[in-house]
């Protein structure tokens, strides 16, 4: 298990920039399933869950071949179906949230499914039912063993109909959109996901002969076709990374530059960062966050706390929010964050407490943050990193923090964040790995 040790109390300066998006690669390599021909994809993150993923795809017969960093080609021209009831695939598969994205690709193409239950974050219930109950209104039957964990799922005859969503699920959205491509006759499917993710997998599905439209709405149209050929694509920059970065400037009142950020895919989340007082200053396709020693919360117009929360696009990704809540903490004013979406994200404030934050955890949706402005320093500690988000939150923490910092586990932070200790490095940061 890698450790992190981290010198804080050091300002950074200098040009970074974010990698390809985590949550839209694990879309993109698993619509690689829908054709025989071949599919290019570029600015690859090349991280665990994605790599894993990539591997798991190898394993059931996709040719995959590098042509250059995080460029890929692949071709599932021979897919072994029996390799889907092996150990080995069960035990890959359950170790990543985004294989259950695969089952959309094999029940379009292949008539059958089957996946365990999959693994990722430890935050909260992460309920399947939106996926299944969409694959069930196309016509598929599934069976779920509870006692052995693991999905089978038949849709042999499977006919395009009129679904009402009831989760605007990113992941259940794609993976009913991938369904639905190969399946004849027309699907609808209201209260989908729009995320800027969802935008990609579903131009990437046109190029290949998809007939997708209301692409960017909540109501999209799907006209099944016989075949999907190959294309390329290129993933979007990470706005996770993005974000992570503007709020890491601030916490640690650094001058930085983030590089080819896809502005026009940002969404709401620049804003939210000025609502904190954080200054930034888009050039460009680029976002300069100048240093700052102070930065003053808002608050709404008749005086009362501010209230950040997660909201389905074009609301704020929840993804975001160990974020500004850790940003918050040296802040000048109070905000609410309010996680709403899964009710154990918030539990790693304990961590940011014993570093000195002061932080009412009301419930595990709600945390009060009253920041200190900078007249206390955080101190370093030693803690573990209980998820990817919560992870690099707390590496913002260290970073800010008075002293040396441990963050055990620092194999979650690179489920999501390819090589940050080198890349932040390079800026002025002082982190060493080291294997324990």
């Amino acid at each position: 298990m890698a450790v992190f040790e981290v010198c804080g109390g050091y300002s950074l300066c200098g040009d970074i920039e974010p990698q390809g998006a985590k949550n839209e690669a694990l879309q993109i390599l698993c619509a690689v399933l829908l054709t025989p021909q071949e599919v290019k994809v570029s600015n690859i993150p090349e991280i665990v869950d994605v790599m894993e993923l990539v591997e798991l795809l190898r394993r059931m017969g996709v040719k995959v071949e590098k042509l250059g960093p995080g460029e890929y080609s692949f071709r599932a021209d021979d897919i072994d179906l029996n390799y889907l009831l092996t150990e080995d695939y069960r035990k890959r598969a359950s170790r990543l949230r985004g294989s259950v994205m695969i089952i959309g690709p094999l029940l379009a193409r292949f008539g059958v499914g089957y996946l365990p239950v999959p693994g990722g974050d430890k935050i909260g219930r992460r309920r399947l039912d939106t996926h299944f109950i969409g694959f069930h209104k196309l016509g598929a039957t599934f069976n779920f063993d509870i006692a052995d964990g693991f999905f089978a799922v038949e849709g042999k005859d499977m006919k395009g109909t009129y679904m009402l969503l009831d989760e605007a699920s990113v992941t259940g959205t794609a993976n009913i959109i991938m369904a639905a491509v190969l399946t004849e006759g027309t699907t609808t499917i209201y209260n989908a996901a729009c995320e800027p993710y969802i935008q990609q997998l579903c131009k990437m599905l046109n190029r290949m002969g998809a007939k997708i439209s209301g692409i960017a709405s909540n109501l999209l149209t799907i006209e099944g076709v016989e075949a999907l050929g190959g294309t390329t694509h290129r993933m979007l920059p990470d706005m996770i990374e993005v974000g992570s970065f503007i709020g890491l400037a601030a916490m640690t009142a650094s001058d930085i530059t983030i590089k080819n950020v896809s502005y026009d895919n940002l969404g709401i989340i620049p804003a939210q960062f000025a609502r904190m007082g954080i200054a930034l200053e888009q050039k460009g396709d680029d976002i300069h966050i100048p240093r700052q020693e102070h930065y003053q919360i808002d608050t709404f117009l008749d005086g009362s706390i501010m209230n950040i929360s997660d909201a389905p696009w074009p609301g704020l990704t929840p993804d975001l929010l160990s974020v500004f809540l850790v940003v918050a903490t040296q802040a000048n004013g109070s905000v609410l964050i309010h996680q709403k979406m899964f009710e154990s994200r918030l539990f790693f404030v304990d961590k940011l407490i014993d570093m000195g934050a002061q932080i009412i955890l009301c419930d595990p949706h709600r945390a009060t943050v009253i920041g200190h402005d900078r007249k206390v320093q955080l101190r370093g500690t030693t803690m573990s990193s209980p998820d990817i988000r919560a992870g690099v939150a707390l590496l913002i923490a260290a970073m800010s923090a008075e002293g040396k910092s441990r963050i055990q586990n620092v194999e979650q932070i690179d489920r999501g964040y390819q090589n940050i200790d080198g890349r932040l490095n390079a800026l002025g940061a002082r982190i060493t790995r080291i294997e324990d």
